[in-house]
């Protein structure tokens, strides 16, 4: 290949755009590498798992194709495999600059692979497509909008439940990480929609308000009752870990508006399973400080009050990216 990092990641992504099968292969190929002596292979799981039924529903099929699949679904996954591979191509030398910041993030977990720094990098560059892609997200399906907000607080919660488990959760900080680690399959309780949504696509014959009402209990008692109340200091954490400010833009009261609209936040509230919501509320629900802290806004170097020695740590530049 000739060119910039950028210029190959872009070929790579060019060859599978209208092969959903084939997007996933070169998805599982970016793991299939070893950084010194150890295998990475074991973070594309949750990756494969989310790709799966992204393909099962349909969203990745070519615009051609006789169903069409979902631009704004297409975008931000053509983004994430761009950004992997070209990071790939930086860390094996190829000439930068990087295309956009999320590619840097990539870099250093490729140089020092965690489960925190696979969540740093996998959410930059999901922030990145939504923030990208906004005026396609208007062109989905009303019920389509909402599952993107439920789809992006889920992910950034279960950053938050790994790498800051003081913000996330009240009890249960030493087995948060566990359940968050994307190499496992207690992640799925939060990066997985398979027992949320439909496995077709559009979803044009469903109202939010049905879709609620038949919602899987296990799912509703973890949106509604874990994640919910600690909305707005996730987005916190997510912008500050990220530095992209622009993700407080998609909360707004505590409620994730990105795609679904402020004025309809009652979708947010359910009457349903009150007692198990409030007990798993009470229990692990909230990280125990003030709602709405800003993580944003600390002054000569002081560290935020969820951060860890290791943070600081990681975030030492890792690369030449000029």
């Amino acid at each position: 290949m000739t060119g910039t990092a950028a210029d190959d990641a872009a070929a790579l992504v060019a060859e599978v755009r209208d092969h959903p099968a084939r997007r996933l292969e070169l998805a599982l190929r970016f793991y299939d590498r070893q950084v010194g002596e150890r295998s990475i292979r074991s973070y594309g799981r949750a990756v494969a798992a989310f790709m799966r039924w992204q393909i099962a529903r349909g969203v990745l099929a070519a615009p051609t194709d006789d169903q069409p699949g979902s631009p704004w679904w297409r975008a931000v996954n053509e983004g994430l495999l761009r950004d992997t591979w070209e990071a790939a191509s930086l860390v094996a030398g190829r000439p930068g600059p990087v295309s956009r910041p999320s590619v840097v993030q990539w870099v250093s977990f490729l140089r020092r692979p965690s489960s925190p720094e696979w969540y740093r990098a996998h959410n930059a560059s999901i922030v990145a497509g939504y923030l990208d892609h906004r005026d396609l997200a208007q062109q989905e399906h009303p019920l389509e909008r909402f599952f993107m907000d439920v789809a992006l607080v889920r992910v950034l919660f279960a950053h938050a439940l790994l790498a800051a488990p003081r913000l996330a959760v009240r009890h249960g900080r030493a087995i948060a990480p566990l359940l968050a680690d994307p190499r496992w399959r207690g992640a799925d309780l939060f990066l997985s929609l398979r027992n949320v949504l439909p496995d077709r696509y559009p979803l044009t014959e469903l109202t939010v308000d049905q879709l609620i009402a038949e919602e899987n209990y296990i799912s509703r008692i973890i949106d509604y009752g874990l994640i919910l109340p600690s909305t707005v200091d996730v987005y916190a954490y997510a912008a500050a870990v990220l530095d992209e400010p622009r993700v407080l833009d998609l909360v707004h009261d505590n409620v994730p508006a990105y795609a679904w609209p402020y004025e309809d936040r009652s979708a947010w509230r359910t009457a349903r399973s009150p007692v198990a919501r409030r007990l798993v509320t009470f229990l692990v629900g909230g990280g125990g400080k003030p709602s709405g802290h800003r993580v944003d806004a600390r002054a000569d170097g002081e560290k935020a009050w969820w951060e860890r020695p290791s943070d600081q740590a990681r975030r030492r530049p890792l690369w030449p990216l000029s």
